[in-house]
């Protein structure tokens, strides 16, 4: 690109993206044909918040950075093809997943369609791509494999790899998210403790990925050469600002995801408490009370205390434990 990127440019600077294009579109189409139907059905949509967030923060997100100034300079700055490429995996990703999809799909087909989507995601292939390590890996290596190996360049020079690579970004980012958040259908629950560990760990390869793109050596620098840009950053300061991007940004991303996480967990400990002491009432309540004989008024001594009952909880009938743990 031969004009400089200033304000002015990131306001007026398109491009046509057909594979964006017709994919953010079709993609749009079919969300809102669902939600229409499930609204016909009787179906208790989500929170018309997330059907927003499906549209702008997902859609409307992943057409800018195809058709806007991202995708515009996308090839020409290092910095920007870095931007592109957080936005499409965090960004993008986790405002699709938010929008619960499967769960409005599920909501517009008939009973039929709704048992065959279920023993879709019940199968052994779906049941391993959302275990927790799967997607997470897939997260984590994907950058990495991306920027140190020929893959990166191939990406500069050739339109349809471009293309592609832009879709399994989003894709690897959805499966993350959708198998994280766990707003929509999923074939196992995982404990969101498990989910908050895995950010974590997150936040530190990302760190180590900004690093080491800070500190190594100039990345495609073949390919940038042959751009000749005349204005701008150098290509080590343009990478530097990169570096920054896939660090900080990356962390700054993903405090969103973290605070719904933590969210979902406590509400997930609510509904384990409140199990608990649905089961401990129902125990107190089969449970018969034993009633001692009362000798106190021919022995003129006090009553003894009556025995509490039993719950079948092997902690409140053991001897030493029962005393430590009686409920009042």
């Amino acid at each position: 690109m031969s004009t400089p990127l200033t304000v002015g440019s990131l306001l007026t600077s398109w491009r046509w993206d057909t594979s964006t294009v017709v994919i953010t579109a079709l993609i749009g189409a079919g969300y809102a044909w669902a939600w229409l139907a499930a609204k016909r059905n009787g179906v208790d949509l989500p929170a018309r918040g997330r059907a927003i967030c499906f549209g702008v923060v997902g859609l409307a997100l992943w057409l800018y950075t195809g058709v806007g100034a991202l995708g515009v300079y996308s090839d020409t700055l290092f910095w920007v093809r870095a931007l592109q490429t957080l936005l499409l995996l965090y960004l993008v990703a986790f405002g699709l997943a938010a929008g619960t999809p499967l769960t409005v799909l599920r909501g517009a087909l008939g009973e039929a369609g709704q048992a065959r989507m279920d023993r879709v995601l019940k199968s052994r292939a779906v049941t391993g791509l959302t275990f927790p390590l799967v997607p997470s890996a897939a997260m984590l290596l994907t950058p990495w494999l991306l920027y140190f190996s020929p893959w990166y360049e191939s990406v500069l020079r050739n339109g349809v790899i471009d293309a592609v690579t832009r879709i399994v970004l989003v894709c690897i980012g959805f499966l993350y998210f959708y198998s994280r958040l766990q707003a929509d259908p999923v074939p196992r629950k995982y404990s969101q403790a498990v989910s908050l560990l895995i950010t974590v760990i997150e936040s530190l390869a990302d760190g180590i990925l900004g690093i080491v793109v800070w500190l190594g050596p100039i990345l495609a620098a073949d390919y940038y050469r042959e751009v000749g840009r005349t204005w701008g950053p150098s290509l080590r300061m343009d990478q530097t600002a990169g570096a920054g991007i896939l660090w900080l940004l990356g962390d700054v991303l993903g405090i969103p995801f973290a605070l719904m996480l933590m969210r979902a967990w406590s509400d997930d400990e609510k509904r384990r408490a409140a199990q608990v002491d649905a089961e401990l009432d129902a125990a107190d309540a089969r449970a018969e009370p034993v009633v001692p004989e009362d000798d106190s008024a021919q022995s003129g001594t006090e009553a003894p205390e009556p025995a509490r009952p039993g719950t079948g909880l092997w902690w409140e009938n053991d001897p030493q434990l029962s005393q430590r743990f009686r409920r009042r």
